[in-house]
């Protein structure tokens, strides 16, 4: 099908703070090693000014605050930019996975938003949480029900290791861990409908995805599922990741691992860490790793659109 563009899974988005706000996130970035030069606010028109010049139809939005109000506030934001340029932006509905009432309590209020969300968005560790956890049954049981997208960012919030900011490595091993223990736990087994997006090329988790499936189901490795070597194939194959910030090195252990039509693009647009000079590298790998590979170009850009057909039909100025 024909897109006015590609669709960006991977664009995060921030209520609107105050002077004093932005100062005090800003410093508490800088205490984690995070060293903004300023402080930072997410300005939707410069978003789309940026997706204009780089070919970007539709962005999917996301923010996942760490307490429970301003999660609720931040998703009503969400959807008002969407009801503003329906044709520019989706929801990811953020899930506060803690909290297993809170979260089907969330899912069924913004099920009412129009339009309706178009996925949902979850973080590695909620507040301590970790997504295996056996609290979260229930979650996933809805989400599965409803075919829902999910796209798992690592933890936002950790703190820096050895002296340097969580999102310049830690992020990648923050992902494949809590893929694995997902793995082992049986989630993509019981819940087989739901569409996972692992974010940034899925982390470390393609370039261990070989080692996982040779050494995964031998027998000194705790396995109580009783996952086999046939299933961490095909489980992790299934997986959808983006190509946030990682395309030039990630992509091509991604495509081994989940397929060309698991790998879709994302930007890493609207935060501190993403610049319109890396955010324009990163896609000029996306398509010259196409060209390596021999695939169309613009497929991964485009790819995301199956997943989302409410946005895919905005996108083109259809009505729902």
């Amino acid at each position: 099908m024909t897109y006015p563009g590609w669709l960006d899974v991977h664009g995060h988005f921030s209520p609107p703070k105050t002077p004093e706000e932005k100062e005090k996130t800003w410093h508490a970035m800088r205490e984690a090693k995070f060293m903004a030069p300023e402080p930072f606010s997410w300005e939707f028109e410069e978003v789309l000014k940026y997706n204009d010049k780089a070919g970007i139809a539709m962005q999917m939005l996301s923010n996942i605050p760490p307490e429970l109000s301003a999660l609720k506030a931040s998703n009503d934001f969400g959807i008002s930019i969407v009801q503003k340029y329906p044709s520019r932006f989706g929801l990811l509905v953020a899930l506060p996975t803690n909290n297993t009432k809170a979260c089907i309590e969330e899912i069924e209020r913004t099920s009412a938003f129009s339009p309706p969300p178009d996925g949902f968005a979850v973080t590695t560790t909620y507040a301590g949480i970790w997504l295996s956890d056996a609290s979260l049954e229930p979650v996933w049981k809805v989400l599965n029900e409803c075919r829902a997208v999910v796209h798992v960012h690592p933890d936002g919030y950790a703190g820096p290791a050895q002296g340097r900011p969580s999102p310049l490595i830690e992020v990648a091993f923050d992902t494949a861990r809590t893929a694995v223990d997902m793995l082992y736990n049986g989630m993509f087994r019981r819940y087989p409908h739901i569409k996972f997006i692992f974010a940034h090329c899925g982390g470390a988790l393609p370039v261990l995805s070989g080692r996982i499936a040779l050494l995964g189901a031998e027998a000194w490795v705790p396995n109580p599922e009783k996952i086999t070597k046939e299933e961490i194939k095909s489980q992790l194959g299934r997986l959808y990741v983006d190509t946030a910030a990682s395309a030039e090195t990630g992509l091509a252990p991604a495509l081994k691992m989940a397929g060309m039509h698991g790998c879709i693009y994302g930007a890493d647009c609207g935060v501190p860490c993403s610049r319109e000079a890396t955010m324009e590298e990163n896609r000029k790998s996306v398509l010259k790793i196409e060209r390596e590979h021999g695939i169309e170009a613009g497929t991964i850009g485009n790819g995301g659109y199956d997943l989302f057909p409410s946005a895919a039909k905005r996108a083109k100025g259809e009505k729902l």
